[in-house]
C-alpha cells in the first residue's frame, strides 16, 4: 500500500546509494517522500525499475515510494532534510557540490564515520565548511543495513543541539522495528562513530588469529575506554560513550561479519595483507582509512590510544598481526582505570 502524500510532508534527500544511505532512504520513504542520488545513472535507473539495489543490497526490496536520480541538483533542489551517505574521503567534494543546489537552512544529516585526513576534522565540521548555514546533525548507531531493511528490532541516536529538529528527524527515520532516540552530543556520538571502526578492526583481527570470547571482549572493553578518552577530551560527554553511539555500535561492529571493518581484521588475522583485502570489496572500510587521523588526534589532545597505534601499524605500515597482538599484551602493568 501507497502512504498517502500529505501538504505537511517533509522532503528528503539521501546522497549516496551504498548499503547504508540506501537502508536510511528506505526508512525514510515509507515516512515522508524521499529521493536517493546515486553517481550513476544505471544504479538509480535499477532502484526506479526494479526497486532493487543489486551492488549493495541484491536480497532486498526497496519500498515503492522511494525515488533514485543520478542528478544531484536534482535530488537536492527541494529537499527539506539531506542526509548525507557519503565516505569520508569523498564527503567534502559531494558537500561543495550540493551547496550549489541546497535551499538556505535546510538541515544536513551526516550518515559518515569517518575523519577529514588532511584537516582532521569530524564529517559535521566539513559539512559546516561546505555547507555553511545549515544545521548539522548525525545518525548513528549500532545500525548493520541488512538487519535494519530486514526489521529486526534495534535502535539508533540523531544527534543535534536542536530539539525541534532532532524530534523531526526522530519522526523521519522512526519505524515500528527501529525506535530512534535523540542526543544532543554531536562530537560524543561522531567520534564513537569514528573509534569503533578503528577497534572493529583489531576485534576481527584477533578472531582471524583463532582467539575467542574473552580476546573480543577484551578488547572492545579497553577499545571503550580508548573511544571515551579521546571523546571526552574533543568535548564530548562520558554517558554518550555508553550509550547506542557508543558501547552499543561498538559491540555490534566488533561482532558481526557484516562488518566492514571487522570483516578486513579477520583477514588480516588470517594472514592476508591489507593491499589483497582492499582489492577484493567495494565496501569502504572506515577504520582502514580513519585509523592514522584517530591517532594524530590522540596525540594532539595528549591521550593514550594503544590498540589504534597497532591497528595503524597493520594497516599501514605492515606490522604483522600477531605482533600487534603480543605488543598490546606486553604493555607496562598499570590500575584499570589510570589514564
Amino acid at each position: 500500500m501507497r502512504r498517502n502524500v500529505t501538504a505537511t510532508d517533509i522532503n528528503v534527500a539521501v546522497i549516496g546509494a551504498g548499503s547504508w544511505g540506501t537502508t536510511v532512504a528506505a526508512l525514510a520513504a515509507e515516512n515522508t517522500p524521499t529521493v536517493l542520488w546515486a553517481r550513476r545513472r544505471e544504479l538509480a535507473e535499477q532502484i526506479n525499475d526494479a526497486k532493487v539495489n543489486p551492488e549493495y543490497l541484491p536480497s532486498f526490496v526497496l519500498p515503492d515510494e522511494l525515488r533514485a536520480t543520478d542528478s544531484l541538483a536534482d535530488a537536492i533542489a527541494h529537499a527539506d532534510v539531506v542526509v548525507m551517505a557519503v565516505p569520508s574521503h569523498g564527503y567534502r567534494d559531494v558537500a561543495v557540490e550540493a551547496a550549489a543546489s541546497i535551499r538556505p537552512w535546510v538541515p544536513i544529516v551526516s550518515l559518515a564515520k569517518g575523519l577529514e585526513r588532511t584537516t582532521l576534522k569530524r564529517m559535521s565540521e566539513v559539512t559546516a565548511d561546505a555547507m555553511p548555514g545549515h544545521p548539522v546533525a548525525v545518525l548513528t548507531g549500532p545500525n548493520l543495513a541488512k538487519e535494519i531493511l530486514s526489521g529486526q528490532p534495534a535502535a539508533s541516536v540523531v544527534a543535534i543541539n536542536d530539539a525541534t529538529i532532532a524530534h523531526e528527524l526522530q519522526r523521519i527515520f522512526s519505524r515500528p522495528s527501529l525506535r530512534v532516540y535523540t542526543n544532543s552530543d554531536v562530537i560524543g556520538c561522531e567520534v564513537a562513530g569514528v573509534v569503533k571502526n578503528v577497534i572493529a578492526i583489531a576485534a576481527g583481527m584477533a578472531e582471524g588469529m583463532g582467539f575467542g570470547d574473552n580476546t573480543r571482549a577484551t578488547l572492545i572493553t579497553r577499545g571503550l575506554a580508548e573511544m571515551t578518552r579521546l571523546g571526552v577530551a574533543m568535548g564530548g560527554q562520558p554517558v554518550t560513550f555508553a550509550g547506542l553511539a557508543g558501547i552499543g555500535d561498538l559491540i555490534a561492529t566488533c561482532s558481526s561479519k557484516q562488518s566492514r571493518n571487522n570483516s578486513v581484521g579477520l583477514q588480516l588475522g588470517a594472514g592476508k595483507s591489507i593491499e589483497e583485502i582492499l582489492a577484493g570489496t567495494n565496501m569502504v572500510a572506515e577504520g582502514v582509512k580513519s585509523s592514522p587521523s584517530v591517532l594524530d588526534l590522540a596525540r594532539r589532545y595528549g591521550v593514550e590510544m594503544p590498540i589504534t597505534e597497532q591497528i595503524v601499524a597493520v594497516c599501514h605500515e605492515h606490522r604483522p598481526a600477531p605482533d600487534a597482538l603480543a605488543a598490546l599484551m606486553q604493555r607496562s602493568r598499570k590500575g584499570e582505570f589510570e589514564e
